[in-house]
């Protein structure tokens, strides 16, 4: 279970990373705007649609193994064993065991508290 975790865990950071840059290189929808007035160029490796297309559809599925990935986690993080009946700081006081608190004799008198040779 443990290896399990791990490797979902893993999988949760590789694709939030991934799903962070994909969104970084991504262009807004005001930029095609921007390129109408000449400053700057719309072309790219997949085309002027080919490349939104193709970073969109690769950003939701990245969001969706994300997404699938943190509530996997959180379902097995909150899994109980069996053999557990209540919480972490419950099971640690039960099994504690209750030293016995010596409790001083009272003097008599104040004279027993003078010190002697």
């Amino acid at each position: 279970m443990s290896i399990f975790l791990t490797v979902l865990l893993a999988v949760q950071m590789i694709s939030a990373v991934a799903m962070m840059g994909l969104i970084l290189v991504q262009h807004g929808k005001g930029a095609d705007m921007g390129a109408a007035f000449g400053s700057g160029g719309s072309g790219s490796l997949f085309g002027a649609s080919g490349s939104a297309n193709f970073l969109s559809r690769t950003t939701a599925v990245l969001a969706t193994v994300f997404f699938v990935c943190t509530l996997l986690l959180a379902y097995f993080g909150n899994v109980r064993p069996a053999a557990s009946s209540g919480s972490v700081l419950e099971s640690a006081v039960v099994n504690v065991p209750v030293p016995a608190v010596a409790v001083p004799a009272v003097p008599a008198s104040g004279a027993a508290q003078i010190p002697s040779k």
